[in-house]
């Protein structure tokens, strides 16, 4: 899955981007770019450290997303929009970033516009593909039933769009699913903001239009993170006592960014499953509500062809019998079939013969 940062040009986002993903971007609040950025981000997950305490392994693997940091919308030139809504359209959920904090010109924040602005954006590039669909459906000489059944869906979601709606609110029936995942819809995908506010304003816990904001985010189903991605820059550059220290003045007992990862992580879907032994502890990346005998494949896929069992314990018993053994011990260990739904933070040995 790929995860997309949007957001206009000096809203912090490719300083988040940074963070995310370990990597070096150049930043500017004075010039646009046309290249988008790729990365990785690592979910942060305490279960880890403490796998990694019992096990002792060569190697700590955390779950990942994958992150592109998209170029900026633009209206220099016709194929500005096009060229950006393109890019979001190929990612698989968005991530907006808005500038909370006074820019370098003097310019209040505007993270309220921003957001409205943007929704208005998405809602009209799927209002106009709708409107595009509908006249293909009705050019004909002869409509069919199936075109009939899409026709009355788009009938269906025209007027959500036309009133500044997202189309993740139109509560589709599966088979209305079906009919619109060729389509790529913008406003169909997760979506979260990021306020990328001033450092004193994430001490206070608030920021400029704050109300106003996380009301329209409960409204429209987007979850609100805030952060102060400049901050968080400083930050991570001091060793990890340091850190603890620096987050401790404001009063912070996470960072931003890995409430962030997080976030995405569950506005997904996405959970982790964990294995862990002396060559190395992992978090595997799965969707919730995933069977085991599936689970087994993201590891290998010859496991998954010969899944017998699955040897599971759930995170909390195993941290809190100190051992696989005394886990069993406890009896807290099972022994699962193919069909077992897979549960987050579930630490499995897989059985398989081939």
């Amino acid at each position: 899955m790929d995860v997309g940062l949007i957001g206009s040009q000096g809203s912090g986002k490719t300083t988040i981007f940074n963070l995310l993903t370990g990597a070096l971007q150049t930043t500017s609040a004075y010039g646009g770019r046309a290249e988008a950025h790729r990365g990785a981000a690592s979910v942060p997950d305490p279960r880890l450290t403490a796998l990694a305490e019992l096990y002792h392994p060569r190697k700590l693997t955390p779950a990942q997303i994958q992150v592109v940091d998209v170029p900026g919308l633009t209206r220099s030139g016709s194929e500005g929009p096009n060229r950006f809504l393109n890019e979001v359209r190929a990612v698989d959920a968005l991530v907006h970033v808005l500038r909370g904090f006074e820019n370098h010109l003097g310019e209040a924040p505007d993270a309220l516009h921003a957001a409205t602005d943007m929704e208005l954006e998405l809602s009209l590039a799927d209002l106009d593909a709708l409107m595009k669909r509908r006249e293909r459906l009705t050019g004909g000489k002869k409509v069919t039933q199936e075109a009939r059944e899409e026709l009355g869906l788009i009938d269906r979601l025209i007027p959500i769009l036309e009133e500044g709606g997202r189309l993740d609110s139109a509560a589709l029936e599966p088979e209305e699913d079906r009919m619109l995942r060729g389509y790529q819809f913008l406003t169909l995908k997760p979506m979260i903001w990021v306020v990328n506010v001033a450092d004193a304003d994430m001490a206070a816990g608030r920021f400029p239009d704050d109300e106003e904001l996380r009301r329209l985010a409960e409204q429209k189903g987007i979850p609100l993170v805030i952060m102060a991605g400049q901050w968080e820059m400083e930050a991570g550059q001091l060793d990890e006592s340091e850190r603890g220290e620096f987050l401790a003045q404001v009063g912070i007992e996470e960072t931003g960014v890995s409430r962030l990862a997080r976030a995405i992580y569950q506005h997904l879907g996405l959970m982790s499953f964990l294995t862990a032994g002396e060559d190395e502890v992992r978090a595997w990346t799965i969707e919730r509500g995933t069977p085991a005998k599936a689970a087994a494949g993201k590891i290998h896929s010859d496991i998954e062809r010969g899944f017998i069992r699955a040897e599971v314990v759930a995170y909390r018993d195993l941290e809190a019998a100190g051992s696989m053994a005394a886990a069993r011990d406890h009896g807290t260990v099972r022994m699962e079939g193919k069909e077992y739904i897979m549960q987050d933070g579930d630490v499995v040995n897989f059985r398989f013969n081939v």
